[in-house]
């Protein structure tokens, strides 16, 4: 994957404990600090979409529409 050089402004508190992550060994520099926050952040912020976009169906017709068509196939099935 390719990346990309950004600057960007922090406050002092926040890049004081971010160093001690970094000379902790926690990460192996800002960047990859930053990075993993970022990406972490983002990927939080997606889910919560999801859960959001889910929570708007309807869950019966969601329920009908999934076994739409069912009740003659099952008859089909092979028994366990």
């Amino acid at each position: 994957m390719s990346t990309a050089k950004v600057a960007i402004t922090i406050e002092r508190e926040l890049l004081r404990r971010l160093d001690r992550l970094v000379k902790n060994r926690r990460f192996p520099n800002r960047s990859r600090a930053v990075q993993e926050a970022v990406t972490e952040k983002l990927a939080r912020m997606e889910r919560s979409r999801l859960a959001q976009e889910c929570a708007k169906l309807d869950r019966a017709s969601e329920q009908a529409m999934a076994e739409e068509g069912m009740t003659d196939e099952a008859a089909q099935w092979p028994e366990y």
